[in-house]
């Protein structure tokens, strides 16, 4: 998808922080900031946008009544926004044709795309993510937008 590698580009340049958005029980927005990544959806191979949560955290409460989220790439004055509609894969939240053994698999590949390195580099975490209860977001694309690629503010 055209627009996801602009987003792999922007976050690169920044860590992989992006904003996310998702709406509260009011429809107000519920802003937050992630490491996130663009990686392949571990059941269709889909490109899509990652990110972890922790567990007990409100984005998921948010995410688990209304699946829609935005995701904001930036980098000075580039942007570009990911619309779509969140799978969740943790301990409470089970992905349809991922196995339970595939999970923290598919978190080390998640922060990897994230944060950088490669998906056994976060293999030493994999204890501290099971007690933090560290659930992946995997956003489906239905819309990206952003400011022209020419560096002017949008």
């Amino acid at each position: 998808m055209p627009g996801l590698e602009r987003a792999q580009e922007l976050g690169a340049r920044e860590d992989g922080l992006a904003v996310v958005v998702t709406t509260r029980a009011d429809g107000s927005p519920h802003v937050s900031v992630v490491n996130a990544g663009v990686l392949d959806h571990p059941v269709t191979g889909d490109r899509v946008v990652g990110f972890v949560a922790r567990g007990g955290v409100k984005k998921l409460a948010n995410l688990r009544a209304c699946a829609r989220v935005t995701v904001v790439f930036r980098s000075g004055w580039d942007w570009v926004a990911v619309e779509g509609d969140a799978e969740l894969a943790g301990p409470d939240d089970r992905l349809d044709g991922l196995e339970r053994t595939g999970l923290p698999r598919l978190l080390r590949q998640v922060y990897a795309a994230a944060a950088g390195g490669v998906p056994d580099d976060w293999a030493h975490l994999d204890e501290a993510i099971a007690s933090e209860r560290h659930t992946a977001v995997l956003i489906r694309v239905r819309r990206i937008y952003s400011n022209p690629d020419d560096g002017s503010a949008a």
